[in-house]
């Protein structure tokens, strides 16, 4: 049971609510205040930790992650000075941590290669957005032998028996994505979300369904937290990161800080 699989056992087990999932995007602005931020996020509550890996043309994120993905590359981050931080940081830090990262990145260095750096760096799970369920066998087999999470995405528009078969391929949890289209805020959430959530979490084989994708207020971090095991934010953090460029690493950790606390007491309340 790795890092994960435990969370949720956890959960589950004491009966609590969701864990929130924040979304850092690596080496944005730079990878000491990214380390920072992973480092204070168990103090504000929680649960676990979604890195993205920068990519050069992603396929589902909006304009605010894309516009860190370009600020991070543009200063010429490395994914070898990625995984030395995670593994520096894994000394002082308990919480899960699933990499988002493009398919293609991990065939350039070779999916066993790279899924071995993830798992000597600490990492737990991988999310692939990239990489089709009809395409995913050999990948998440390698994943899971190493110990790690394949965590698979299913959208709003998926057929349940396509859904089924998502949630027989993965592992840790089920990423379901809340709206169609890029993430980034959204004002409101789709109304049939509550009910899509309860359909996948039928057919999940008793695997926890994390939501993410549009959700930005502490209203809606609750009203999702009611339905799912995990709530994802992203975009919401990347802006105030980027807001809060100009005050500097600790304004940067004070403000986002801030901001997840807002969200856990929110869920913890719901």
């Amino acid at each position: 049971m790795n890092r994960i699989e435990a969370l949720f056992e956890k959960l589950s087990h004491n009966g609590q609510k969701a864990a929130l999932m924040p979304y850092i995007t690596a080496g944005f602005p730079d990878l000491a205040t990214t380390a920072a931020l992973i480092k204070e996020m168990p103090q504000c509550g929680a649960g676990m930790l979604e890195l993205g890996i920068p990519f050069s043309d992603p396929i589902a994120d909006g304009p605010v992650i894309q516009s860190s993905f370009t600020e991070a590359l543009a200063k010429g981050l490395k994914h070898k000075q990625i995984f030395e931080m995670l593994a520096d940081i894994r000394r002082e830090v308990e919480i899960p941590i699933a990499v988002m990262v493009s398919y293609s990145i991990v065939n350039r260095l070779g999916p066993e290669q790279y899924i071995g750096y993830c798992a000597e760096a600490g990492v737990d799970g991988l999310i692939i957005p990239d990489l089709p369920l009809e395409e995913a066998e050999p990948t998440a087999a390698l994943i899971q032998k190493a110990g790690l999470s394949c965590i698979m995405l299913v959208a709003p528009t998926s057929e349940v028996e396509r859904q089924n078969q998502i949630a027989k391929m993965s592992s840790g949890f089920i990423y379901y994505i809340s709206v169609t289209g890029i993430t980034g805020e959204r004002k409101e959430l789709p109304a049939e979300l509550v009910d899509n959530v309860a359909r996948l979490k039928e057919v999940s084989g008793g695997k926890p369904v994390c939501v993410g994708f549009g959700i930005s207020t502490p209203d809606q971090a609750a009203m999702v937290s009611k339905v799912a095991d995990g709530v994802i934010v992203g975009s919401a953090i990347i802006r105030r990161i980027s807001e809060a460029q100009s005050s500097g690493p600790d304004g940067i950790v004070t403000q986002v800080s801030q901001y997840v606390r807002s969200l856990v007491e929110a869920m913890a309340s719901a």
